[in-house]
């Protein structure tokens, strides 16, 4: 395709995108009532006579004025999040025109508007983009995949296991999946592939391949769904839940309340595809001889995947007591410390720094953390101001008067299943998570579904629903694109692995839940 069609069908998805910002801008409902209440209360009730009816005129312009700018927020929001899906520009572009057009149009100040790039959890992802980094230049991730092979790859099932534990580990302090599978696990599974003569061009990719391929990429999603630094999007969903409805989520609690679901899925799901979805070959007795060889050849630990490793494993500790330890130790140091996630993570990349495992080259040659602060930045920024303009408020009714009269657990179940099987119609995890995470959830609490139940549920949903297409998250597309996987397989598998996934995380999450006091019958 020449460069002035592809220049051509830009402008076109650009304009589309524009078209649907001004149409749903000249769309405005009525401003809803609880807007109005909220700002009619905030009068003296002492005032009377005309300072009364003076007080009673200023709240209701107040009231039009913030409903005026949270709709035309609400439009530059649904043309930004169409934009991400469409993508005539990538998402940092359409970041920095959707802050541009924000400030343009006086809908917030540019202080307003550029607040998102404060956020201590966008900080937190972007540490943890760095400090990934280390797991790739030290080669201390290739080195787990291995001796994960070395050790339970002797058959094909297990194989799968070895590659899926591996990504488990590497997990907590690799945010980018695409990085973690792509650039990891992709090139051993391609290569395992080839040690079978599993191949696509002479359709014997049955042999091993696919189910490698598909195997790594679903347990991912489970990965990403177990660790609040596993995906880009979650710290984003960690930031709209305690916004949206004052729930704090922090690390270790994420971690936890995924524990036992996640466990319970990385052993279920590779079986289920080894069932429905089986290889041709069920022994592979070269690949722990080629994980050996590979080991071999990388030597002993060196001084930098020591150091990676520390810092691996202090990172782990921190984020889980960090804040217990704190607390701990207030009654005895004279000196108040913040162990929180974000601060830990500064601690360990400083530390890779000052151990020159890491250098200030890296930190800029980092293009996903910088392109992931832009784009987050931006988004977090109008889901805040959406919350607070009233229109996520405005979404939740409307939703709670669709289900109203329903029993909580029956309205939570369709609010929660049709928030994941609606990402069939998205292109990212995080445009989905930008345009309906808080809406939902807001809407869930609604209902009387207890708050943290319902910002956990959703929250892992919003990994899960990523496995259900071959373009629903960045990594989805190179794992398709080795043609391993038909589009036939890809989707019918995918969706019976969905059903199985909700039923793991809703009941035996539920249960583990419950366990933890997260909620109550």
């Amino acid at each position: 395709m020449s460069s002035s069609t592809n220049n051509n069908k830009k402008w076109l998805l650009a304009a589309i995108c524009l078209a649907i910002g001004v149409v749903i801008w000249f769309l405005q409902p009525e401003i809803p009532e609880f807007i109005v209440n909220n700002h009619l209360g905030q009068i003296d009730p002492e005032l009377t006579g005309t300072y009364y009816a003076d007080a009673v005129e200023a709240a209701n312009n107040a009231a039009i004025t913030q409903w005026d700018n949270g709709w035309r927020l609400f439009s530059i929001f649904i043309a930004t999040i169409v934009a991400l899906i469409l993508q005539p520009w990538p998402m940092g572009t359409v970041s920095f025109i959707a802050i541009t057009i924000v400030v343009l149009t006086n809908t917030r100040t540019m202080g307003e508007a550029l607040s998102g790039f404060s956020d201590a959890t966008i900080w937190l992802i972007v540490c943890a983009f760095f400090i990934s980094r280390g797991f790739i230049k030290t080669g201390l991730g290739p080195r787990i995949a291995y001796l994960m092979m070395s050790k339970f790859g002797h058959k094909t099932l297990t194989l799968g296991y070895s590659l899926t534990f591996a990504n488990l580990i590497m997990g907590p302090a690799m945010p980018s999946n695409t990085a973690r599978c792509g650039g990891i696990i992709s090139p051993i599974v391609k290569s395992l592939s080839n040690l079978y003569d599993s191949k696509v061009e002479d359709g014997t990719e049955r042999r091993i391949g696919s189910f490698l391929a598909y195997t790594t990429f679903q347990a991912d999603i489970i990965v990403c769904a177990m660790f609040m630094t596993a995906m880009a999007a979650n710290p984003m969903i960690v930031d709209l839940a305690y916004t949206a409805i004052g729930v704090e989520l922090t690390w270790g609690a994420w971690f936890m309340a995924a524990l036992v679901p996640g466990l319970v899925g990385i052993a279920v799901i590779p079986y289920v595809i080894y069932k429905i979805y089986p290889p041709e070959i069920k022994e592979t007795p070269q690949a722990p001889a080629l994980a050996r060889e590979k080991l071999k050849e990388m030597g002993a630990l060196s001084r930098d995947e020591k150091w990676m490793l520390v810092v691996f494993v202090q990172l782990l500790v921190m984020w889980i007591v960090g804040p217990e330890l704190a607390n701990g130790w207030a009654s005895w140091v004279p000196i108040s410390f913040n162990i929180g996630a974000t601060a830990t993570a500064f601690t360990g990349l400083s530390v890779l720094l000052m151990a020159d495992v890491l250098n200030f080259e890296d930190i800029k040659a980092e293009k996903g953390a910088w392109d992931t602060l832009v784009w987050f930045a931006a988004l977090v920024m109008m889901a805040n101001h959406l919350n607070t303009l009233g229109v996520i408020g405005w979404f939740s009714n409307s939703v709670e008067t669709l289900v109203s009269g329903w029993g909580w657990i029956a309205a939570f179940l369709v609010i929660a299943l049709a928030y994941f099987y609606s990402h069939y119609f998205f292109a990212s995890a995080t445009a989905h998570v930008s345009a309906m995470y808080a809406a939902m959830l807001v809407a869930a609490v609604a209902v009387d579904t207890p708050p943290l139940l319902a910002a956990l549920v959703l929250a892992y949903f919003s990994n899960l629903f990523m496995g259900i297409t071959h373009y629903g998250t960045g990594n989805a597309p190179p794992w398709f694109g080795l043609g391993y996987v038909t589009l036939k397989d890809w989707w019918g598998k995918a969706f019976i692995l969905s059903v199985i996934n909700i039923f793991i995380w809703v009941v035996i999450g539920g249960a583990w839940w419950l366990v933890l006091g997260h909620w109550s019958l």
